[in-house]
């Protein structure tokens, strides 16, 4: 019996027996035969007992064994019985914890799993797409009698799909340093105006081509918290995104307000809105909605997310209610929620 076998039970059992002869001889010498026989009954009783109870504990500490080895070859368990001794109900409780932990983690890397496979499909998508076009324009680049115009409008077309899979390949390398943890996102003080200018210079000569207004109230006192060079990236990134769904001759405003437990960033332009249907999957990893350019990759809005949350704040997307358009309200909060 491997109970039996256990070393500590085997030092025990000789313990007791010669606790239990010792017992017996001391008694035999003032009361004969009759005490060594009491003292036998009485040694056999305890160790009897005892070892009954040790029993108990045994088979209850092998089965937690037996659980734990299950839960590392990765099979899932139930919670571990509760014990009522004082050591094996703390132990019991420890591990249990330790079980749902462990548990929460494994479901957690299937999650990881199941996106990063989901994400290189997506990614080995976009990128596959311009490059066949890549593939396509250079071949008629190889043709003898091209024209100087024909040529021209060809790599223009080049210089587009490289440009794209230059963006995608930064706004994923972005992205995924933000869901590793692999960045150190400053805490600043940042003057929403300055950041707002920032953003607006990265577009700028973009908006002046297609002809489209900005425009800018921002209170001097507003101020948002965190590093100021994501937060300019996130707030460009939305602005690329209203400019390239307001046609020419339209108009994007920016405007903030500050209260005790926010500060409110409100980019709102004058376009063609956003589908119904599209609103809730708006600032989701490559989802294109119904009215998207369709050289978009739909990365940008998710990664202005992905920022913004990063860095304590919030943002939601909306239809303007008294004319067409879309409005994009951002949170900072002054403290953490």
């Amino acid at each position: 019996m491997e109970f039996f076998r256990n070393p500590e039970i085997k030092r025990e059992l000789l313990a007791s027996i010669g606790c239990t002869v010792i017992f017996g001889i001391l008694l035999y010498l003032p009361y004969g035969a009759k005490g060594a026989a009491a003292a036998l009954a009485i040694g056999i009783s305890i160790t009897s007992v005892h070892f009954a109870e040790n029993y108990r504990r045994y088979l209850l500490i092998q089965k937690m064994g037996w659980q734990i080895d299950q839960l590392l070859h990765g099979n899932d368990i139930s919670r571990l019985e509760d014990c009522k001794e004082g050591d094996l109900s703390v132990l019991s409780m420890q591990i249990n914890k330790m079980v749902c932990r462990l548990k929460e983690q494994s479901e957690i890397l299937i999650k990881e799993k199941g996106f990063l496979a989901d994400s290189l499909t997506d990614i080995s998508h976009q990128i596959k797409t311009p490059l066949t076009s890549i593939g396509l324009i250079l071949s008629f680049l190889k043709e003898e009698n091209l024209t100087a115009e024909r040529r021209y409008e060809l790599v223009q077309e080049l210089t587009k799909l490289t440009d794209r899979i230059d963006w995608l390949i930064y706004a994923l390398l972005k992205m995924s340093k933000l869901d590793a943890g692999a960045v150190s996102l400053k805490k600043e003080t940042i003057s929403v105006r300055d950041c707002i200018q920032n953003a607006y210079d990265s577009i700028a000569v973009s908006l002046d081509i297609r002809g489209i207004e900005f425009e800018q109230k921002i209170e001097p006192q507003a101020f948002i918290t965190g590093d100021g060079d994501w937060w300019t990236e996130a707030i460009a990134n939305i602005l690329k995104n209203c400019m390239e769904h307001t046609p020419a001759g339209g108009k994007i405003s920016v405007f903030s307000k500050e209260n005790t437990l926010y500060t409110l960033i409100c980019i709102e332009d004058s376009g063609t809105g956003i589908a119904e249907e599209d609103l809730p999957h708006i600032f989701e990893r490559f989802y294109r909605g119904k009215n998207t350019d369709s050289q978009s990759v739909g990365i940008g809005l998710a990664l202005s997310h992905k920022i913004i949350t990063s860095q304590n704040g919030t943002i939601t997307a909306a239809n303007r209610k008294d004319s067409t358009g879309a409005v994009f309200e951002i949170r900072c909060y002054k403290s953490t929620v």
